[in-house]
């Protein structure tokens, strides 16, 4: 790990990796809605992202704890293979690399979408070859400029649910664009109840939103590229958190007090909706531009990530040296053309399979979404991996600052809760097919683990 840290620049701030945090978690489902969401539980999804904001502090306290003491790029593979076994440290690499890649393809296909609305009829390709180009570059660039881009990628969404939920707490209780009758409160209830889909419409909500969530975790994996990463971890888990859960919850809030959860569908954006009830003209472009940016932003997030963890797998031997190739500005520019280059492939892999067939959007939605469970299985190696770390450092534990809290409780509760949804994705029609496809990837990558550890050992 030592060569891995003397070849990234630590060129990152706090203020950067917080925006990071934050572009790589709020997404464009929270702009366009959230309809997924609200369809299985009605109001009480606020309850839902309040309690899988539980679930990501604690995730985060734990991350936090063990990259305070080693702070390095690809950090919870590392902890996986460390405190796990190896097997776990490989499934988290290529989990990660497969759910920013499908993030990725699905964020530049949104971005030929809104594209079409200030230019109609480009071509998905060229919109995919452009976008594409321009964030490869910026990450070859220096991870400095990908810092960069990303922090005013996410000032911009940030930006936007701050005046949403101004402007939507000053509909609910002041009545702006209302003639100042104020609309209050009353929509939480009033429409089949809090509670509209039950226990078990609720947990399938779950599932859902803690997909939305997912990406926060790339704290962890910027860590091999801060300044003064012990104080930019703390800081950065501390703050983002919470501001997370503010935009959120604090927006969601606003969609469903505003209109009753049982129209949603029928209303497109809330955001454009919302601003349009109080007179901002254009509110639909505006809403586009954010949009816009937020799904390049996932684009970004996704070269980034993914780009590290192919470089961190090559640099421990795992695939060819290759794809550990350094530029002159300290970036792995092997590895971030080649993640480029497969979410362009993907992008346009899914206009053809939509242009010939019907059914090839329902197959990319499906790859999309089953991106789900890779993306949860960092979470379950960072709590895991801070359970076996606390237990080999007790000496660095009595002195350490920013400590896992309720230990090992607040572990276990996480990890229950996680199987849990987990469980319900199988028995939610909705998901199945998605979380399916994940367990096949993970069974397959698991096959290849072995081949390759056998090989190894043969040839030794």
């Amino acid at each position: 790990m030592a060569e891995e840290q003397t070849q990234l620049n630590r060129s990152l701030t706090s203020n950067q990796m917080q925006m990071i945090a934050l572009g790589g978690t709020i997404g464009v489902g929270l702009f366009m809605g959230s309809t997924s969401t609200i369809k299985w539980t009605g109001p009480s999804v606020l309850l839902a992202y309040a309690f899988a904001g539980l679930i990501l502090y604690l995730v985060m306290r734990a991350l936090g704890e063990i990259v305070y003491i080693n702070p390095s790029t690809g950090s919870f593979a590392d902890y996986a293979t460390n405190y796990i076994h190896p097997l776990a440290g490989w499934l988290t690499a290529w989990s990660n690399i497969f759910q920013f890649i499908a993030v990725g393809i699905s964020e530049v296909i949104a971005v030929g979408a809104y594209l079409n609305f200030w230019w109609p009829g480009i071509p998905d390709w060229v919109t995919a070859v452009v976008v594409m180009s321009l964030l490869a570059l910026a990450n070859l660039t220096s991870v400095k400029a990908y810092g960069t881009l990303e922090f005013y990628f996410a000032l911009i969404k940030v930006a936007t649910i701050v005046l949403m939920i101004v402007v939507g707490v000053a509909v609910i209780f002041f009545g702006l664009g209302n003639n100042w009758h104020a609309i209050g409160i009353s929509n939480l209830w009033s429409h089949g109840g809090f509670f509209t889909g039950g226990v078990k419409g609720f947990i399938f909500a779950l599932a859902i939103v803690v997909g939305s969530y997912q990406g926060i975790e790339l704290i962890g994996i910027a860590a091999g590229e801060a300044k003064d990463p012990q104080e930019s971890i703390v800081r950065a888990v501390k703050s983002v958190v919470w501001r997370i859960l503010i935009f959120y919850i604090g927006a969601i809030f606003v969609i469903v007090t505003i209109f009753p959860w049982n129209e949603l569908k029928s209303l497109g954006s809330p955001f454009v909706e919302t601003f349009s009830k109080v007179g901002i003209a254009g509110a639909a472009g505006i809403i586009n531009f954010v949009v816009l940016t937020a799904a390049m932003s996932g684009a970004n997030s996704g070269i980034y990530s993914a780009s590290r963890f192919l470089y961190k797998l090559s640099m421990d031997g795992k695939i060819p040296k290759f794809w550990a190739k350094m530029s002159s500005h300290k970036v792995p520019y092997i590895a971030i053309l080649s993640i480029s280059i497969g979410i362009l492939i993907g992008t346009i892999m899914n206009s053809v399979l939509v242009s010939v067939s019907a059914s090839g959007a329902d197959i990319f939605t499906i790859v999309y979404s089953s991106s789900v469970l890779p993306g949860m299985v960092p979470w379950f190696v960072i709590l895991l991996s801070e359970l076996r770390f606390r237990r080999a450092n007790l000496e660095l534990i009595k002195h350490h600052p920013f400590t896992m809290p309720l230990y090992p409780y607040t572990n276990y509760f996480a990890l229950i809760a996680m199987t849990i949804i987990l469980g319900f994705m199988f028995v939610n029609p909705d998901t199945r097919i998605s979380v399916s496809v994940g367990v096949v990837y993970l069974a397959i990558m698991t096959a290849v683990f072995f081949i390759q550890d056998r090989k190894h050992k043969q040839q030794q």
